[in-house]
């Protein structure tokens, strides 16, 4: 596998991590009762993004790494992948 291939599949691990992590947390500024003039009653009240990017960054390379290590190790032998990602027969 080519080190593009590597980070290629890495960027979108993360990518779909930090979606799944975005609505950790979050509160709205009517939950948390400060309105700003001019926004959504919805918006959320603080951000804390870096924290999110953080914990995307973490989970994400759990994800990867056992990926990693299962296509090393040959732990998802490639028929069955070959089989699963093939339509069904009629």
């Amino acid at each position: 596998m080519s080190t593009t291939t590597i980070v290629a599949i890495y960027v979108l691990i993360w990518w779909v991590t930090l979606f799944a992590v975005l609505p950790w947390g979050v509160r709205s500024q009517h939950e948390a009762g400060a309105f700003e003039a001019g926004t959504d009653p919805g918006a959320p009240a603080t951000h804390t993004m870096w924290r999110k990017i953080l914990y995307t960054t973490v989970i994400a390379t759990a994800i990867f790494g056992a990926l990693y290590v299962a296509y090393t190790r040959d732990l998802i032998p490639f028929g069955f992948l070959e089989r699963v990602s093939q339509p069904p027969h009629s």
